[in-house]
């Protein structure tokens, strides 16, 4: 669901910044972590600052691409600058506002979901987490069904995302989740910025595993591409 500019928090953040060259403190509230902050400076980053599994992923990319949650742009811009054919979508049309400003070509207001993107694509980038895009584990049937029909034959998705067993796991390494039996890395956030609250929404953390099976069931396949430094992963995924 697209959001209306008066719940855009992280929108906001992002026009400040750009449009000052500062910004206020955008809070990141959560049932299960303690409050955050988000450094706006982080989402306009360069390829140089940012980590290795998101250089890799910039690397494999090729044909038309469509960047999901894409925020300020930081990624659509690199591949643009490679020649690469970018649609860059998000939720927030404050960010594809500052986006299209910042001289993306195609950056588009909508949900993944529910919008038309366009497509066919060759490559699908969800990146900073990006599979928690599909909120609850419940929903990847959802996704993999979004995918068949976005992506070009041969197509691949790029997407990362983190396994919050650590979280979890007492000083020996047992692991102890939920005793509600829902899947550990369901987690629900809520972004603050000012007196902009955003609503509250579902993020999933996936192990790579989990991510596998469901991708199999799906008639896909997932390959662990490379791990990064803290429980964290990107994988392609491709029809099987």
């Amino acid at each position: 669901m697209v959001l209306e500019e008066k719940k855009d928090p992280m929108g906001q953040a992002i026009r400040d910044y750009f449009e000052q060259g500062r910004a206020g403190t955008l809070r990141v509230c959560s049932s299960l972590f303690d409050d955050d902050e988000m450094p706006v400076p982080m989402l306009f980053r360069t390829e140089s600052d940012m980590n290795a599994l998101e250089r890799t992923a910039l690397r494999h990319c090729r044909g038309r691409v469509l960047d999901v949650g894409a925020g300020a742009g930081c990624h659509a811009l690199v591949l643009q600058d490679r020649g690469l054919p970018v649609t860059a979508i998000d939720v927030s049309p404050l960010s594809v506002d500052t986006m299209r400003r910042r001289g993306v070509n195609d950056a588009r207001a909508c949900d993944f979901f529910d919008d038309d993107c366009g497509g066919p694509f060759d490559t699908v980038l969800l990146l900073m987490n990006g599979m928690g895009v599909c909120g609850r584990l419940d929903r990847l049937p959802l996704f993999f069904h979004r995918i068949d029909r976005v992506l070009a034959d041969g197509g691949q998705v790029l997407a990362d995302s983190s396994d919050l067993r650590y979280v979890f796991e007492d000083e020996d390494g047992n692991f102890t989740p939920e005793p509600d039996g829902r899947y550990y890395g369901e987690v629900d956030f809520r972004m603050v910025y000012g007196k902009v609250k955003g609503p509250r929404f579902d993020w999933l953390y996936i192990d790579f595993a989990t991510l596998a099976r469901s991708a199999a069931r799906a008639g896909f396949r997932a390959e662990l591409l490379c791990e990064g430094n803290h429980y964290d992963y990107l994988a392609r995924i491709t029809r099987a």
